[in-house]
């Protein structure tokens, strides 16, 4: 069993980024401690980027503590500045429910994202008309570390059908 407690200065940061909109550098913190169905990340934002693109979770909800900087949370077609001490809430749903955080300040922008571990999970890109969908997200992991991902978008759709032997027509 792992050990209960972590200091974020312990915390191994993974950096991402692409393109000029988005950066962060991320830790998973529900893992390490031994969380089996709640996980939490440490993630920070330089100034004037976004972790990740707008989208929303169809089967888990996050909330979102600001630590440090200032922000702007971005839900569906509405927008809020955010600052340290804010905490905020993004419910599972479709994209209507669509959440991104980026930071507008001039330093960084920290901030804690916690979560359920509903397996599977649907999340929607409603910017870019995409969708993943994941299984078998291990524990301090997760969607794209799933033992199944499909990326893609819903147009064009398959037949039901599609690619299987159905014999002969009837």
């Amino acid at each position: 069993m792992s050990k209960p407690i972590v200091n974020l200065a312990d915390l191994e940061l993974r950096d991402t980024s692409k393109g000029s909109r988005y950066a962060a550098r991320a830790g998973r913190i529900g893992g390490v401690i031994g969380m089996q169905q709640l996980g939490a990340q440490y993630i920070v934002v330089p100034a004037g980027k976004a972790a990740y693109p707008l989208h929303s979770h169809r089967n888990n909800e996050e909330i979102f503590v600001i630590l440090e900087g200032s922000g702007s949370y971005r839900r569906g077609d509405e927008s809020w500045p955010v600052g340290a001490g804010d905490v905020i809430a993004a419910v599972a749903g479709d994209a209507s429910t669509a959440h991104q955080l980026t930071n507008t300040g001039t330093g960084d922008l920290r901030y804690f994202a916690i979560s359920t571990r509903n397996d599977p999970d649907i999340c929607e890109y409603p910017d870019s008309g995409k969708f993943m969908v994941a299984s078998g997200i291990p524990a301090g992991g997760g969607m794209v570390d799933a033992q199944f991902v499909l990326r893609g978008r819903e147009k064009p759709l398959l037949d039901y059908w599609d690619g299987e032997d159905i014999g002969e027509e009837e």
